[in-house]
């Protein structure tokens, strides 16, 4: 039987895991997970693999042109409880809200492509749905691939994300464009038990794209709410960023491709900041090519 403790006012249980394709497995949990898709061949089958537990499965994919739509189709044919759509690219946020607003299940779970539910979290999966009226979602932290050094350790995670939520409890914020994330509307646990894996592991040259075209979504959408930024933060946040990951979250654990981890977290942090100063300056003094003043001076 499971063990109930209390952890920083969480709700936090201990139970067994229990194994979805197992003849004994019990009835389907009242859970709808939702996935927003675009060309997800290489990652999507395991994602649905470990959503066994779950009674419904929502895919929303904005026009694939690899094998997706085949794929999904193979495990809809298998008797997947699988609902697949099609949904033109709205937006990070505004695409999971879309594919969040499908759900019919009590309880509908945010899970990327890419992702997938480790056993600690399938196992605990059933106490966090039978936490009382008052807790609204849960938080559930997630654990990368590295390249060189494979999943971190399950005490070894990056931050913890509202994922899990009740069905009319929370809402994506549309005004985000990138890092989207759940609004509740009550109280919210913290799992500290299971993760979601994290398995894309991608070069550093192509991860470093990838932080740019976040790093630049994140700054546009604070520059439209024009809040006052201190240039100090383009200083302080990198390194920042980096002990909270390397030293906090315990990369210093995963040794080389851990350190590389962090450089990268805190690389994002400095396009963001420089960005955001950057397109600040273009607006009041834009470039101009003052050569020949210079020279005569």
């Amino acid at each position: 039987m499971s063990e109930a403790a209390a952890h920083d006012g969480t709700i936090l249980r201990v139970c067994r895991g229990v194994d979805p394709n197992e003849s004994n497995t019990p009835s389907k949990l009242p859970l709808s997970a939702f996935i927003i898709c675009m060309n997800e061949e290489e990652y999507l089958a395991n994602c649905i693999e470990s959503l066994g537990q779950c009674a419904e499965i929502i895919i929303v994919d904005s026009g694939s042109t690899d094998g997706t739509v085949a794929l999904v189709q193979r495990y809809i044919n298998a008797g997947w409880p699988i609902r697949f759509m099609h949904e033109d690219w709205r937006g990070y946020a505004a695409q999971k809200q879309f594919a969040l607003e499908q759900c019919a299940q009590p309880w509908c779970f945010s899970i990327d492509a890419d992702e997938r539910f480790d056993d600690s979290l399938r196992a605990v999966l059933p106490e966090l749905l039978g936490a009382p009226e008052s807790i609204v979602g849960w938080r559930i932290s997630r654990r990368p691939y590295l390249i060189g050094f494979g999943y971190t350790p399950e005490h070894v995670r990056e931050r913890y994300n509202l994922r899990l939520i009740r069905k009319g409890h929370g809402a994506f914020d549309l005004a985000r464009r990138v890092h989207e994330g759940i609004m509740p509307d009550g109280e919210v646990g913290i799992s500290k038990r299971g993760s979601l894996l994290h398995f894309r592991p991608l070069p550093i040259d192509e991860q470093i794209l990838k932080e740019n075209k976040y790093s630049t979504l994140k700054a546009d959408q604070y520059l439209e709410q024009g809040q006052f930024r201190s240039l100090l933060k383009m200083f302080f946040n990198p390194p920042s960023y980096f002990l909270r990951l390397y030293l906090r979250h315990g990369l210093w654990r995963c040794g080389i491709p851990g350190f590389i981890q962090a450089m990268t977290g805190a690389a994002y942090s400095f396009l963001y900041e420089s960005k955001i100063y950057q397109r600040r300056v273009l607006k009041c003094q834009p470039p101009v090519d003052n050569m020949d003043r210079a020279d005569a001076a």
